[in-house]
This record gives structure tokens, sequence and C-alpha cells, in this order.
């Protein structure tokens, strides 16, 4: 339902301060009408079974480095899983809709076991004492476009060198395709060079649904060009709220998408658009600020 005003013109809308964080980067790159979708239009989603047993299983893997180190064993992982999906639902009780009985419930549990499993083929955390875990960074560009994300792991060596460590519950991608896999990494990696003034040693993604790991060493001209290309999808989010052009950009994610029936692609029709003032770049902010704890993970 489109939103109209009282005198029956679409409302103008206030949005709030212009920030990217990876993965809305991504969603434009991919599609800018599924940006305008999810940051725009704000349209619900349903939850997924895959996407929901990601959340678990990083929450577990979170969790297991609470432990001391000679407990950090697959058996206690596992220990661990029921009471994070048990957190999980008390918080969100329509998770308990995504399976048909209990039978199909505990064959996801299952899953979430495998993939625990598969941790510990890759990495042994009795040899690792993290740094941070689901660290929330966020800094401000010098045009004072907002980056902000979060970073399952940071370890830091004694040397000081850092490592950036990201959990994907899904297969690692095909040969060819590691680069566009390897951007929200750099992303990260750019953040905390500019909050830190030290380029990640290395950044490293556990592919936990195929059992393997990509490995990344960045330095300044990567992470100089990823600032580049951040900047560039800043403006062309810009010039699409300025035109009010989002147009859609069909490709095989499409079959994993909510939105095919308001996609044009598909023969649908979007909502009616809201007047959007097109996002100016505000300031950088004061060094002294510190995000909310409460912040949403995904804003615009």
């Amino acid at each position: 339902m489109s939103l109209i005003d009282v005198d029956g013109s679409p409302p103008e809308v206030t949005l709030p301060r212009p920030s990217l964080s990876p993965s809305r980067a991504s969603d434009f790159m991919t599609c800018p009408l599924l940006y305008r979708f999810r940051v725009i239009d704000r349209l619900p989603e349903a939850p997924s079974p895959a996407a929901t047993r990601g959340t678990v299983v990083h929450s577990v893997l979170e969790r297991l480095f609470d432990l001391p180190s000679s407990q950090r064993t697959p058996e206690q992982a596992r220990e661990l899983l029921a009471p994070e999906w048990a957190k999980l639902l008390e918080a969100e009780p329509e998770l308990a809709g995504l399976f048909p009985d209990d039978a199909g419930r505990d064959e996801w549990l299952t899953s979430a076991r495998s993939l625990l499993d598969a941790y510990f083929d890759l990495e042994d955390p009795t040899r690792l004492e993290p740094a941070e875990r689901e660290l929330f960074v966020e800094y401000d560009l010098a045009s004072g476009l907002r980056l902000r994300g979060y970073v399952d792991r940071l370890d830091v060596a004694a040397s000081g060198a850092l490592r950036v460590v990201d959990y994907k519950t899904g297969r690692a991608p095909r040969e060819g395709f590691e680069a566009k896999a390897m951007f929200q990494m750099k992303f990260y990696a750019l953040v905390l060079w500019r909050l830190r003034g030290e380029v990640p040693r290395l950044l490293q993604l556990l592919y936990l649904g195929s059992g393997e790991v990509l490995r990344y060493e960045p330095d300044e001209a990567d992470l100089l060009a990823t600032e580049r290309k951040l900047e560039a999808i800043w403006a062309a989010v810009q010039r699409a709220t300025e035109r009010g052009d989002w147009r859609p950009s069909p490709s095989r994610l499409c079959a994993w998408c909510d939105h095919q029936a308001l996609c044009p692609a598909f023969g649908g029709t979007p909502p009616e658009l809201p007047i959007l003032p097109v996002p100016v770049v505000p300031q950088a902010r004061a060094a002294h600020e510190r995000p909310s704890p409460h912040m949403p993970r995904d804003e615009v």
C-alpha cells in the first residue's frame, strides 16, 4: 500500500543520515530496485530457514569463545545450539512458523549441527583468543558518508597485526567470483584501517557449507579503491533518489527475492514512491560521538 498524505499527494520522507553497510551497498549493486524496496519502502521480507540457521550458528560461534579454551569443543558447540535457538525464538516467536512440524524443526537443527562440526575442521578455537566478536564499526569518510557494519570476529596478533574473520553458512563461491565475495571484507578492512591506522594483514571467510576458507591480504591500494567504489555507489544512490529511477536488474538471484509481485521485470508494479529529498552528505561526525548499542545493523 502506498503512502498518501491528506491532500492526496505522497508525503515527503526525511531520510536518516547518509550511510552504507556492506549488505545495502551489495543490494544496490545487485539491483537498485531491491535497494529501494528494502531501504525506502521498507517492505517486509519473510524469514527463511537458511537465513535463520545462519543467525543461530553465528550466535553459537560467538558464545563459544565465552568458554575457557579447553572447553571449546564440537560437543560444547552442539550444546549451545538449542539455547541459542530458544533465545532467538523468544525474541521472534513468528519463526516457529518456519517448520511444518517438530520433525522439520529437528531436521533443521541437525543441519545447523553439521555446520558447527564443519567449523572445527577449518580452525581450532582452543588456540584462539579473539580481540573482538560481533564488533560494530562505524566511520565517516572525508565526504561525510558514514560506513557502518558488524564484524563477526577480529583477531589481533601480539605484533598488532589484524585478521578480520567472517563466518558464512553457505558454500564458497565458484572460481572467478571470489572478488565479489570479498567486497564485504574489504569494506570492513577499510573502516578498520581508517579507525585504527592499520591495514588488516588478513581477511578470512570461513565457508561452513562447503568446508572451505577464502583468504586475502589487502594493501592500501585495495582499500583506497574500495573507498572510491563506495563513494561511486553512494553517488549513484543520490542520482536514483533525485530522479526517482530505481530500475530492476534481473538475475538468477531473483528466484530468492520476496518482491517479485511488485517488480516490473515480473509484470508487477512497485508502490508509489514517496517524495524523497536528495540525501545531502553532512559534515563529518564529531570524534566524541559513539554509536548506540541499539542501532540497527543495516540502515541507510
